[in-house]
């Protein structure tokens, strides 16, 4: 008979920042017994890391046409379908694994799971709605957030990676990222980063082809002193000369701050990694995604910008490191740890 575990982790698969993050929080888990569950790369990534994954879940994938996000309210209908599939698989875990306390990264099946079974639910999360749609489809999209706050208000406390003010039952603790043990100069020398780095990260999925493929073509013409690392996760396939492809990585941190440059989709967790480790970043969103544009925005970026990639790459090859502190991760393990005593 196995022990019963403490937390029951239910993590998005839908790109890897959310991994990324959780991986972060779990690694202070010392003496708790934690179980994961998610998919695709996320679960590969968690298992690489030495966690206890089940990889079940299979998310509705993103229809991305030239950079943008196309059909969203099918798409939405799509995540409505995964979201009973997750039902399901969260009511069997929860009755064969018993846990103290379920955590969800922006999984709200298993949030209704627990808040069914009187479990204590606490979130990560960092969109309190979504914004996916327009016309009618927003109405749709309306009554599925009115639902989304509902179980966020019903939530034992809700964990915001950013910086700010406390409220209600919502805590913000700062950016969560993962810890390196190593000096940046350590890392160079362990990635054979002998000249300029450029690292283009697009999260794990074909979302961000456009990306790649822009940089890469643009990259080709600049004619820089400098490397460019693509790190394209584990099902694209890059075909292209005085390209260093590295697929998938399970450190992709340390290869952030190992780089001189960094450009990426929107995505939170890279951003929040390149801010935290100093390492200059150009972030192209997905066009009509919300959450990445919203990203983007706030960091002085928009889709547009990947038109003009020749002149913000020797730019923003040539700017200053300017690392920020956090201790998100901790302060999230801490807040965790409180709903297990």
């Amino acid at each position: 008979m196995t022990d019963k575990i403490d937390v029951g982790f239910f993590c998005s698969p839908i790109g890897l920042g959310h991994a990324t993050r959780d991986i972060a929080i779990a690694q202070h888990f010392d003496g708790i017994l934690a179980k994961f569950v998610t998919g695709n790369g996320a679960a590969k990534l968690f298992s690489e890391y030495g966690f206890s994954v089940n990889d079940s879940y299979v998310p509705p994938k993103f229809k991305i046409k030239n950079g943008s996000l196309q059909k969203s309210l099918k798409w939405l209908f799509a995540y409505y379908q995964y979201y009973k599939e997750c039902m399901g698989i969260a009511k069997e875990f929860v009755k064969n694994e018993k846990p103290k306390v379920i955590v969800s990264d922006e999984d709200f099946a298993s949030l209704t799971v627990a808040q069914q079974n009187k479990i204590p639910s606490i979130l990560i999360t960092d969109i309190l709605e979504t914004r996916f749609t327009k016309g009618i489809g927003a109405v749709i999209e309306k009554r599925m957030n009115q639902s989304m706050r509902n179980i966020i208000q019903n939530c034992s406390v809700v964990i915001i990676p950013e910086f700010g003010q406390d409220q209600d039952n919502i805590k913000r603790v700062g950016p969560i990222v993962r810890a390196t043990k190593h000096s940046r100069d350590e890392l160079r020398e362990k990635f054979s980063f002998s000249r300029k780095t450029i690292t283009l990260s697009v999260g794990g999925t074909d979302a961000g082809m456009f990306l790649i493929e822009k940089t890469i073509d643009v990259f080709s013409k600049l004619n820089l002193d400098a490397d460019l690392v693509v790190v394209s996760g584990p099902s694209l396939k890059i075909d292209a000369q005085n390209v260093r492809n590295l697929g998938f990585v399970n450190n992709l941190h340390e290869i952030i701050y190992a780089s001189d440059l960094v450009i990426s989709l929107a995505g939170k967790s890279t951003i929040d990694e390149s801010k935290a480790y100093g390492t200059p970043g150009i972030f192209i969103p997905i066009k009509n995604h919300f959450e990445q544009e919203d990203n983007a925005r706030q960091i002085g970026y928009q889709y547009e910008d990947v038109f003009h990639l020749d002149t913000l790459i020797p730019r923003k090859l040539e700017s200053c490191r300017a690392p920020v502190e956090t201790n998100g991760a901790s302060r999230a393990y801490e807040i965790i740890k409180k709903h297990l005593t």
